[in-house]
């Protein structure tokens, strides 16, 4: 049985899409059990509304509120008591085997560090995230963990982000990419340049640079970047999906014979939907920490939180963080400052 702790307050409609999340969850899989940490009151009034009557879905009273307000210092020495702390101190005493929160991201990654500590050679965490491309899906790190980072930073990245892309695709070897302004060697700045000599000493499959567009055409499985440039592009690339949406329904409206056109492609755009939506995917784990964590979005929905749950699960079954941990091992004295 697997065991997942979730942030019952942590995204922004909590704890609707918490507490609907877990219950399709449990609904698909007879393994799995599910503790969620926050209002004991609130929890359990939300799981008895929706029928719930087994014993796989938990509730772990934690009566304080992490905010977007609360800074991530002040939330790992004062609320000690939240929703998302809770779920964290499940996992340390081994009573989950993940945790998920839809919370304040700075406090996840700091709360982590501060429960699990980092794995061993590691000295940043960073943050997967799947970018829908061409023949599948891309794995991007850092997503946001870490804003200035330094060459061998980003070949750990590297590192954590193959076996991530393995995990996922489910393919050995995986192709991984430097981020930077061209392809050529002559390309990128200090960091890259640096960066690039580090991964290529690795025993990983190194394509080399890629530009922004291998993110999304498939020529490579695993892009590497520094978290500021990777959130951006995270950002950019979802609200450019939503706006085609938008701009699609415009123009489909204008016409009768655009409507027709709709109704005759609709299966294929609903797959096309499906592609490009991050709830699909539910959450991106922060690698790097020694515990597996899930980072879902703040609008998360009980869809994205069901996926995240299930992905957390499969990634604790495959014993990920023992693989990152022996890859890093194996590739120390190439990586190291």
């Amino acid at each position: 049985m697997i065991r997942i702790a979730l942030d019952g307050f942590g995204s922004d409609s909590a704890p609707e899409p918490e507490v609907m999340g877990a219950l399709s969850a449990v609904e698909s899989n007879d393994d799995l059990e599910i503790i969620i940490a926050g209002d004991e009151a609130v929890l359990n009034n939300a799981i008895k509304k929706n029928n719930y009557n087994g014993s796989r879905i938990k509730v772990v009273n934690a009566p304080e509120r992490i905010t977007m307000d609360d800074s991530p210092s002040s939330i790992v020495r004062n609320k000690k008591n939240s929703s998302m702390r809770i779920a964290y101190e499940l996992v340390k005493n081994r009573e989950a085997d993940a945790i998920i929160s839809a919370g304040n991201s700075g406090a996840s990654l700091a709360i982590a560090m501060f429960v699990f500590k980092r794995i061993k050679g590691i000295d940043r965490p960073a943050i997967a995230t799947i970018m829908p491309a061409m023949g599948g899906y891309t794995v991007l790190i850092d997503a946001g963990a870490n804003v200035d980072v330094k060459p061998y930073h980003l070949a750990e990245f590297a590192i954590m982000g193959a076996e991530y892309a393995s995990f996922m695709k489910g393919i050995n070897n995986p192709k991984v990419g430097l981020l930077s302004n061209g392809e050529e060697s002559s390309k990128g700045n200090d960091l890259t340049r640096e960066a690039f000599v580090l991964i290529k000493n690795t025993d990983l499959n190194f394509y080399g640079y890629v530009e922004g567009r291998e993110i999304f055409n498939g020529k490579v499985d695993v892009v590497v970047c520094d978290g500021f440039t990777g959130n951006v592009i995270l950002k950019a690339a979802e609200t450019l999906a939503e706006t085609i949406f938008n701009l699609l329904k415009e123009e489909i409206n204008k016409s009768l014979t655009a409507k027709l056109g709709f109704f005759m492609a609709r299966k294929s755009l609903k797959k096309f939907k499906k592609l490009v939506d991050h709830n699909e995917y539910g959450g991106a784990p922060l690698l790097g920490v020694n515990g597996p964590v899930f980072i879902a979005h703040g609008g998360a929905s009980a869809k994205a939180l069901t996926s995240a749950i299930l992905v957390a699960k499969h990634f604790v079954e495959k014993g990920i963080i023992v693989n990152i941990s022996n890859k890093i091992e194996s590739n120390a004295k190439n990586i190291c400052e």
